[in-house]
């Protein structure tokens, strides 16, 4: 059929691009980008600081807001906050597939509030990434450098952790909420039944 013929007898006429997503719109792209580069540089830049100023030693660190948070550099073969470790060749293949789901999934986004959430697990991710493939003891295998100790040094009360796992989980906090209230990646109600 085409465009200046009648549908058919009984048939209805589809609008174009029905049954399609809708591709993105610029500014939501933008604001994903954005926000996944943002996490990626504060990640490289704090490691980058880390690794020159702070020594990798278990008993040096540095005190902040009266104990509540302690600087401390250590090397994590596992994923965020210390889980997994002994599988890092693995994790490296996760999150290139994560990184891969997620850019695919950014052509068909137009909510602002995925958006930031997949933004903000893209940059962890590839934070994180960057350390696997470039850190020792070698590409695919390199360890994490982690450095934010909360409540106590040595990640006693929590397990220490760095700006990239920090905006992996907020990322995928943000994701559950908007989950949980029914917002779709095109930024519409998702569809029940």
């Amino acid at each position: 059929m085409t465009t200046d013929e009648a549908p058919a007898s009984g048939a209805t006429a589809v609008p174009p691009g029905v049954g399609r997503p809708a591709p993105a719109r610029p500014r939501t792209v933008a604001l994903f980008a954005a926000v996944a580069v943002a996490a990626l540089v504060l990640d490289v830049a704090s490691k980058l600081l880390v690794v020159a100023e702070l020594p990798q030693h278990p008993l040096k660190h540095v005190r902040l807001l009266d104990g509540a948070i302690y600087l401390q550099q250590v090397r994590n073969s596992g994923a965020a906050f210390s889980l997994g470790t002994g599988y890092t060749v693995v994790l490296t293949v996760v999150a290139l597939i994560v990184v891969g789901v997620i850019i695919r999934a950014a052509k068909r986004m137009r909510s602002a509030g995925w958006a930031v959430a997949l933004g903000l697990v893209l940059g962890g991710a590839l934070g994180n990434l960057g350390d696997r493939m470039f850190r020792s003891p070698g590409p695919g295998r390199g360890w994490v450098v982690d450095w934010i100790s909360l409540f106590g040094p040595d990640g006693v009360h929590w397990p220490i952790f760095n700006l990239a796992d920090a905006a992996i989980v907020c990322g995928a906090l943000t994701a559950a909420v908007l989950a949980v209230r029914g917002t779709d990646l095109d930024g519409r109600p998702a569809r029940r039944g």
